[in-house]
């Protein structure tokens, strides 16, 4: 109820009504072969479908599971043209709207930053400040740069000063992806609480540092909370088009220009009008390419599927040291079960989940950092995006397993 009180305040200032889902449909299809995955595609033609898994209709393959949302309006003609190709689907979400309101499961009444609940960009800011001030021995606030709506990009580093290794992490490059800035969130909290407490984490911070972005695409985040919960891309004006936003995983110089899908501003997908294009990728790629000495590791954070993803997603070829990546992937799949048993897959992007061009991953991995790693967090669909906030602490708990096991394997096995 507050977040609901909260939103409308906010939109009334703005004089704009937030999306409203009510009984939008989300609807999970396998397609048996490739006449049926076309049938999906020719449907994302004639109605307005919002891809979930996977992120876009090019993707759509033979025996892949495909999630997408459908609104009220049109989700009778969908489901008569799934039944009348005889389709195996089951509807996942029957009422969006329903689902966006019971994702706040988990009660608090101080209204201050809660790292069991979902945090706004605000809440995140003040955060970022108290962590600085509770550990100024080990935590210090950098601005990297800022967003096209001004919104500053603070990236927290954590460990001792004169360290010669370092990570990157980010999370919430897609804005929907609520999950993912809420694990860069607790990740922060638990390295600076176990900090000379927990063997594993002390050795760490003692002899590296963690640069950590917590969100990425803040400008998206925070009109996710205020507008669309489903948006996915940045904020910034396209040229020519009155569709909004960039799909900032798309706009990393790297095989930019190979899925001719992405060029579209209105898509989901839509990469930009040049590699790095956008303030906040800009900033990113800076940042790493100024520390490129001490970052040995790259790590992003996603939603949803449970995988754990290495390179490549813009090719097929396997990367120089795919066996030591597998390897990582593996161990980090088989810690996150040993918590709840959460089942992972893991492998290289393209095969794994899905091609992909202009990826941060990979980016990152053809600038030199031989250790990058994508999470792709929880769940497999039921809850998608939306997933309860009284999940987010069972998933940050097992994901902090495999994040220090691969903290620990980079300590060891990078010069």
């Amino acid at each position: 109820m507050k977040f609901i009180l909260t939103l409308s305040l906010i939109t009334v200032a703005l004089g704009i009504d937030p999306v409203r889902f009510d009984r939008d449909k989300v609807f999970r299809v396998k397609p048996q072969d490739e006449k049926q995955a076309s049938i999906i595609k020719d449907l994302a033609k004639t109605n307005e479908l919002d891809f979930w898994y996977p992120d876009a209709t090019h993707h759509v393959a033979a025996n892949m599971t495909v999630d997408f949302r459908v609104s009220e309006k049109e989700y009778q003609s969908v489901q008569s043209a799934l039944d009348e190709n005889k389709m195996h689907y089951k509807i996942l979400v029957h009422d969006l709207q329903e689902e966006i309101e019971k994702q706040f499961d988990v009660d608090d009444i101080s209204g201050r930053h809660s790292y069991a609940k979902y945090n706004n960009w605000d809440k995140i800011v003040a955060w970022t400040e108290k962590m600085v001030n509770k550990h100024p021995e080990m935590v210090s606030r950098i601005k990297i740069g800022s967003t096209v709506e001004d919104n500053p990009l603070y990236v927290l580093k954590i460990g001792k000063d004169g360290r010669r290794k370092a990570i990157f992490m980010d999370c919430g490059i897609h804005a929907r992806e609520w999950i993912s800035p809420a694990f860069c969130q607790w990740f922060v909290y638990q390295a600076t609480k176990s900090y000379g407490k927990n063997k594993i984490m002390t050795k760490l911070l003692d002899r590296m540092n963690f640069y950590i972005l917590p969100v990425f695409n803040v400008d998206g985040y925070i009109w996710s909370w205020t507008q669309n919960r489903m948006w996915r891309k940045n904020r910034s004006k396209n040229k020519n088009s009155s569709c909004i936003g960039t799909d900032l995983n798309r706009n990393f110089d790297v095989s930019w220009k190979s899925s001719p899908s992405s060029n579209n501003p209105c898509s989901d997908i839509y990469r930009g009008p040049a590699p790095e294009s956008e303030k906040e990728t800009k900033a990113v790629t800076d940042f790493i390419r100024r520390h490129l000495k001490s970052i040995k590791a790259y790590i992003t954070f996603h939603s949803y599927s449970q995988m754990l993803l290495f390179p490549y997603g813009y090719t097929t070829k396997l990367p120089c040291n795919q066996e030591d990546l597998n390897k990582v992937a593996k161990i980090g799949t088989d810690v996150i079960s040993t918590r709840y048993e959460t089942h992972y897959i893991y492998g290289p992007i393209a095969s794994t989940i899905y091609p992909t061009s202009g990826s941060s991953l990979d980016w990152a991995y053809d600038l030199g950092l031989k250790h990058t790693f994508a999470f792709e967090l929880r769940d497999r669909g039921k809850f998608g995006f939306l997933l309860p906030e009284s999940l987010i602490k069972p998933t940050c708990k097992e994901t902090m397993l495999a994040v220090k096991f691969i903290a620990k394997y980079i300590l060891k096995h990078t010069s």
